[in-house]
């Protein structure tokens, strides 16, 4: 069995920087895709960036230029560098894998439980 487990979400002011990680465990071959999304009260989930296994990145257009996706192969984990915060970064915040379990199986979408992102004075 997969779990993504995230941390590092919390109250921050205006202007100020939080740092997510997130890290599957479990019992996989490899994971693929990595990312994050956020869902905002009465609004749709949201891309917010992803990385390949090859660290290419894609950033939705709300966070460009302030947010860094990043990740640790080694550790299976991803992290979401957050800068300039605003209040509509408000959310919580999902960390996204796709994993393959096997070379003899398809691999699949697996979600975190969300972490909550608060920008407020």
């Amino acid at each position: 069995q997969v779990h993504l487990v995230e941390s590092g979400g919390g109250l921050v002011q205006p202007g100020g920087s939080l740092r997510l990680s997130c890290a599957a465990s479990g019992t996989f071959y490899r994971v693929n895709n990595m990312g994050w999304y956020r869902q905002a009260p009465g609004k749709q989930r949201e891309l917010v960036a992803t990385i390949t296994n090859d660290f290419t990145t894609y950033y939705g257009e709300s966070v460009k230029g302030r947010f860094t996706i990043s990740r640790d192969n080694a550790k299976n984990t991803v992290y979401l560098q957050m800068n300039r915060l605003k209040a509509e970064d408000t959310a919580i915040y999902y960390c996204n894998g796709y994993v393959i379990p096997d070379l003899r199986k398809d691999g699949g979408d697996y979600w975190g439980q969300g972490t909550q992102v608060t920008v407020s004075s």
